[in-house]
């Protein structure tokens, strides 16, 4: 086994790499996203700079989040390409250390990060963000919505069911506007439909403005107030409409269950929840890909061609990941296959790859 003190010299080098790169990314992120943020304010003024930088601040972990892979895909390229530079890998080898071994402390430092990011700093990144779309949607007057579609909310009550149908909401999901409700007995018979300028949650039951009310066989009417009860409360109406990545990882088991009380499809909180867990295992995998290409010695030529390789790997495999998280989404691939089979097969790969390159 490697000893403590190279192990320890290792991991911390690939620690202090991964997270330069992540905090150089993290930095452009905000400044791109500051600039962006006064533009779109223009005239706006309430929207002062330092409230701008404090909404970029807010916003800008979520985002870093998304890219987290990559920095330590790049983290781990840069780290071993330093010590092969340095001959330090050389030395290692020569003093009868093989890859696994001075491979091992950078991959304990990806699976503790991974357990890191997942648990501490996910939860704070997607509270962040909550706070920065209250932030928008009051002094840019940015209406929240739900990953920018029509909104749409099925529930039952005392009367039937009803599903109801909004362009935007605000107060967590409390208030909604240009509203059409959906009327059902409860035989599943169509009873009426049911537009409206805006619509308030209150205690069991909606309070529409300004609503048209159309019912089979019966001229249209109209209504100042209207009133359609329901039994959902703010709680299950706000985590209906919320976008999955602006719940913390250890909230999503109660929003998944407040879902399917409500019976709303919970799909996209479970695979939110399946990514944020296999987040750690898809971290391992970078480090794998990144050492199957940047093990090569300078002296034998050729590390530009291989570094090219792995980031054509590394995006491959990000891509992979989006595409199987989109599949599971829209409920056309189990969310356990789609969260976990792109950390699993690059990690196998990876394993094929250096096991050709070391021992074959």
């Amino acid at each position: 086994m490697i000893g403590r003190t190279l192990g320890l010299y290792f991991g911390w080098r690939f620690l202090v790499t991964v997270s330069g790169v992540f905090a150089t990314v993290f930095l452009l992120i905000y400044t791109i996203d500051f600039v962006e943020l006064m533009r779109r304010a223009g005239e706006t003024p309430q929207a002062t700079t330092a409230l701008l930088a404090k909404l970029a601040l807010y916003r800008t972990p979520a985002v870093a989040e998304q890219i987290l892979p990559f920095a330590m895909l790049f983290g781990a390229m840069i780290a071993l390409l330093n010590l092969s530079r340095r001959l330090e890998l050389v030395v290692a080898r020569a003093a009868g250390i093989s890859a696994w071994q001075f491979l091992t402390p950078a991959l304990i430092v990806a699976l503790l990060l991974g357990i890191a990011v997942v648990s501490i700093y996910n939860p704070v990144s997607a509270r962040l963000k909550q706070r920065a779309l209250t932030i928008e949607t009051t002094v840019l007057g940015k209406g929240q919505t739900q990953t920018g579609k029509d909104l749409w909310i099925r529930q039952r009550s005392t009367d039937g069911q009803a599903i109801i149908r909004a362009d935007r909401s605000s107060g967590s999901g409390a208030t909604l506007g240009q509203v059409s409700v959906f009327e059902f007995d409860k035989a599943g018979a169509f009873i009426a439909r049911i537009e409206a300028r805006r619509a308030e949650l209150k205690d069991g039951y909606w309070e529409l403005a300004e609503a048209r009310l159309t019912r089979p066989g019966v001229p249209p009417e109209s209504f100042d107030r209207y009133l359609v009860a329901t039994n959902l409360s703010a709680e299950q109406v706000r985590e209906s409409i919320l976008a999955a990545d602006t719940i913390p990882f250890w909230d999503l088991p109660h929003a998944i269950e407040n879902t399917r009380r409500a019976g709303f499809d919970p799909t996209r909180y479970l695979m939110q929840f399946q990514t944020l867990a296999a987040r750690p295992l898809l971290f391992v995998a970078m480090v794998l890909v990144a050492a199957s290409v940047s093990l090569r010695f300078f002296r034998f030529g050729g590390v530009a061609q291989m570094v090219l390789y792995g980031i054509g790997a590394g995006f491959m495999l990000y891509v992979a990941t989006k595409l199987v998280e989109d599949l599971g989404s829209s409920g056309l691939l189990s969310t356990t296959i789609a969260a976990w089979s792109p950390a699993v097969i690059g990690s196998l790969l990876g394993t094929l790859a250096l096991l050709y390159q070391e021992d074959g």
